[in-house]
């Protein structure tokens, strides 16, 4: 048994896949294998055009719907944008930020996803907060300087009541689809440089509550090891969140270690 205040928390980002009728099919098979429990906390994040359909299947269920990117402003001339209250009205309660994949195809800077992540707050949506290095910054030795740069920048002029409700998710940019993975050892030792950048910037007792996901290539064969290290909460899942017996095998893992 994993002994933590924190509660495990599994999150499926479907990126752009599944249509609508998919994505209903797909959280049905998830709902009725582990959407009663509540040891661990699962949330699935489909696209904008499938989250309604999302919504009204998983209502009677203990999943969390999320979002996969959300605009900071409240509203405006921002064509093809989605804003924190169109998500509250269709009862999401997570939203990713800062993906690598926003960061480097649509140039997000960190200045940009603090303003989303403060605007996320303010509606009380949860945001999933994604940090993490390329390739070339590891083999420099700078990972830590990057995924700290990401923090500090992300979560500035965040604090107090309500900051807690932060995920962050380290996703190590050379591992995401890639079939590559950090080791356990590789990604705990991130992971607890995260919670140490965490303890400087919101203070010790919130960053203990806050969950810290590894989103890099987490599957059914490592998820159980990654998820017994002491500073990983959780997993952000990627291609295998399409497939439910793969992300429930994951959930399964995760129920283990939390029961």
């Amino acid at each position: 048994m994993k002994t933590s205040v924190r509660r495990l928390l599994i999150a499926g980002n479907w990126k752009m896949n599944k249509t609508s009728s998919e994505a209903a099919e797909l959280v049905e098979e998830i709902s009725l294998a582990v959407g009663k429990q509540l040891d661990v906390g699962v949330a699935v994040c489909p696209p904008f055009t499938s989250m309604e359909s999302v919504a009204h299947t998983i209502e009677d269920s203990n999943i969390q719907l999320g979002a996969q990117n959300m605009h900071p402003a409240p509203a405006g001339a921002y064509t093809g944008e989605i804003s924190a209250e169109m998500l509250r009205h269709l009862f999401a309660s997570f939203v990713i930020l800062g993906h690598s994949e926003r960061r480097t195809c649509f140039s997000e800077s960190n200045a940009f996803i603090n303003r989303k992540v403060r605007a996320a707050l303010e509606s009380s949506l949860k945001p999933i907060l994604c940090v993490g290095e390329s390739l070339a910054e590891r083999e420099r030795g700078d990972t830590v300087g990057v995924v700290g740069a990401q923090v500090r920048a992300c979560l500035d002029e965040i604090s107090g009541e309500g900051s807690e409700s932060i995920v962050v998710s380290y996703e190590p940019i050379w591992a995401i689809g890639t079939g590559k993975t950090a080791t356990p050892a590789m990604a705990q030792e991130v992971h607890g440089e995260i919670r140490r950048m965490l303890t400087e910037t919101l203070g010790a007792s919130i960053a203990d509550r806050i969950r810290i996901l590894y989103g890099g290539s987490m599957k059914p064969d490592n998820a159980g090891e990654l998820l017994d290290q002491p500073d990983i909460d959780g997993g952000l899942i990627g291609g295998a969140s399409l497939e439910a017996r793969s992300f429930i095998r994951i959930v399964e893992l995760a129920l283990e270690r939390a029961q």
